[in-house]
């Protein structure tokens, strides 16, 4: 009989830690971050990303070294949302976070996708890098986690907008993002 009731003990209790879990809706992630902003005179950045996105997980170890977390934390208050999971990790999408990330340019951009804004909730700036197609005319292509050259460059020059970050802690920044490449087999 004590068995039973440890069971049932455990499963409910397990039941509702998974029952607290329930993701955030996307404007009270935003509205948030926003008056925490306010109060720490800071920027938010929000990145979108999925359980499976390599570069996601990329953006985040990096942004998360020991070198570069205090770098980003001075400057923003850094929320991500969850979009585009499938099967049974839909569930952990922040409800209107595909609607807000497509009402600030990332639909049909793929992730990650990041946003700047003030404190007041004016975007300031997003993951698109002005460029062109095959035909040579003008696009905007989502530069997601920066990794070659041109986007790193892209990313710099919106944290050189948007932050208090100096030269020194911008090449550092820069010197973690650019994807080294693999030196050639002998």
């Amino acid at each position: 009989m004590k068995l039973l009731i440890s069971v049932l003990l455990s499963f409910g209790l397990i039941t509702g830690l998974v029952a607290q879990e329930k993701p955030q809706p996307a404007d009270k992630i935003f509205n948030d971050a926003c008056a925490l902003a306010k109060k720490d005179n800071k920027k938010v950045m929000i990145i979108f990303h999925a359980s499976w996105c390599g570069w996601c997980k990329r953006m985040d170890s990096i942004m998360n070294m020991p070198e570069m977390k205090p770098l980003f934390g001075k400057n923003f208050v850094i929320e991500h949302m969850v979009v585009m999971e499938n099967g049974a990790k839909k569930a952990l999408e922040n409800p209107g976070a595909d609607v807000f990330m497509n009402k600030n340019g990332g639909d049909k951009q793929g992730i990650p996708f990041w946003l700047i804004f003030d404190a007041k909730g004016k975007l300031l700036a997003d993951s698109r890098m002005p460029s062109k197609d095959k035909a040579g005319k003008e696009t905007l292509a989502n530069t997601g986690c920066p990794s070659t050259p041109e986007e790193v460059d892209f990313f710099i020059k919106l944290l050189k907008k948007t932050t208090t970050l100096n030269e020194a802690e911008l090449a550092l920044v820069s010197e973690k993002f650019v994807m080294k490449k693999a030196a050639p087999a002998h």
